[in-house]
């Protein structure tokens, strides 16, 4: 869907219709969150995968992540539409050409904190999931070498 939208947005802005242009912003907004939120449960999912092995089960875990996957950016998208729905909005590149039109945040702190903040904190999230599971994997690739030694001696 965020590409359905991100391909399909500067055809739209083009018809110059404000409420639109809000609603295709939202839209893109509301994915590129879900993409990156589905990110870290994903990385969240490998974590309990390969680290927390045994003794995993969370009650109605498809559930929760779905939850979590659509909620969490229908949360933020919320906030910024109740603080200021004009921060969405149609924003002009070029004015020789009309496709140069494209619908985005169009105040820099909403997007800076709604946007970058947001991925900044899945990537910490993300790369933090990701040292855990390799050193994991390295502290069962040493036990390995070490029982394999005893055996051989």
């Amino acid at each position: 869907m965020l590409n359905m939208v991100f391909l399909t947005n500067s055809w739209l802005s083009s018809f110059n219709q404000p409420g639109l242009c809000i609603s295709v912003a939202v839209l893109l907004h509301y994915f590129l969150l879900a993409a990156f939120t589905w990110m870290c449960l994903e990385s969240v999912h490998f974590y309990l995968a390969l680290v927390k092995v045994f003794n995993v089960y969370v009650p109605k875990y498809i559930l929760k992540c779905c939850i979590a996957g659509w909620g969490i950016p229908a949360i933020v998208i919320s906030i910024v539409l109740i603080i200021n729905k004009d921060s969405y909005g149609n924003g002009s590149y070029s004015e020789s050409n009309p496709f140069s039109n494209f619908c985005w945040i169009q105040e820099n702190i909403v997007f800076y904190i709604s946007v970058v903040a947001y991925v900044f904190i899945i990537f910490l999230m993300n790369t933090a999931m990701f040292i855990t599971v390799l050193l994991q994997i390295n502290s069962i690739k040493s036990r390995t070498q070490k029982r394999s030694r005893i055996w051989k001696r």
